[in-house]
């Protein structure tokens, strides 16, 4: 056979793997999008009047041909379900300014909460969860020229690396995004190096025992963070959502204002701040958010 039709014949067959590979993730990403639970706003919240809503988001990505290849070819959720499009961010938060939405910085929240009076009016909570690079190329600067301020919590031990998909961001240029954004950036606790899954998919953190480790690893973030960029942390986002018991009480001992998960849901005077709901946005949500909110 001739080299240039072996060659031929090579290039056909990976092209004919790609796209084989491609429809069946991606026919596997949507039968997994389609059996998970809805990210829209709980119905039971829809006709709420007032409170505060925490928007969480995790990357904010440029459309690209690399994007697009990757997001055809994997069902993981980190790629369906917690990146934004910019040009879909930069609408939402047009849509925050045109619509008059009120956007207060989390440290405003946590005194509206703590002092017991009703919330009056909805409000917006902006958070970003890793801080990848995407976050501080294509969020920060947006965010900047509405004036909205905002917290991002950082993975400590993880600065610099490149994990699920995103490349998290250098402490060189986490600080350079302070400088940039002044007092509009809040910086906040994600895990020093546990922000991770067992072999059965479960989150390290909360096997039993690794409360201790648990204990160390949040002093060794507030270490970091303190060392990096000068910030005393008072707030933690959990990773994967949520915590137990045990860690929730831990937490509570700390001098933090608020805690964060991913728990669906409205910020009123009876929220217990070491509970904080927040909403994924995503495509999906974002009918329900923006709705809740016009």
């Amino acid at each position: 056979m001739k080299r240039h039709l072996r060659q031929g014949l090579l290039v056909v067959l990976l092209l004919t793997l790609v796209f084989t590979l491609g429809w069946t993730y991606e026919n596997q990403a949507s039968k997994q999008q389609h059996t998970e639970a809805s990210y829209a706003l709980p119905a039971r919240y829809q006709k709420m009047k007032n409170g505060i809503m925490v928007f969480c988001y995790h990357r904010v990505l440029k459309t690209s041909m690399t994007t697009e290849i990757a997001e055809k070819l994997s069902n993981n959720s980190q790629l369906h379900e917690f990146n934004v499009p910019a040009s879909a961010f930069a609408a939402q938060m047009k849509f925050l300014k045109q619509h008059h939405v009120r956007v207060i910085s989390a440290t405003t929240m946590a005194r509206m909460v703590q002092s017991h009076r009703p919330i009056q009016g909805k409000y917006a909570v902006l958070t970003f969860d890793d801080i990848d690079r995407s976050v501080i190329d294509n969020a920060i600067p947006v965010m900047r020229h509405y004036n909205f301020p905002f917290t991002a919590f950082v993975i400590t031990g993880n600065t610099g690396e490149y994990r699920e998909g995103s490349q998290m961001a250098t402490w060189p240029q986490i600080k350079q995004a302070q400088d940039d954004a002044g007092q509009l950036m809040t910086l906040g606790l994600h895990t020093h190096n546990l922000h991770h899954l067992t072999a059965k998919m479960e989150p390290v953190f909360l096997q039993p025992h690794y409360f201790g480790k648990f204990q160390r690893d949040f002093a060794k973030s507030a270490v970091e963070l303190k060392e990096h960029t000068g910030v005393t942390a008072t707030s933690f986002a959990y990773p994967y959502g949520g915590g137990n018991a045990q860690i929730n009480n831990f937490l509570a001992q700390q001098d933090l204002d608020w805690v964060a998960t991913l728990d669906s849901g409205i910020v009123t005077n009876e929220t217990n701040l070491n509970e904080t709901p927040r909403m994924i946005i995503n495509q999906e949500s974002w009918p329900s958010i923006s709705a809740w909110f016009k």
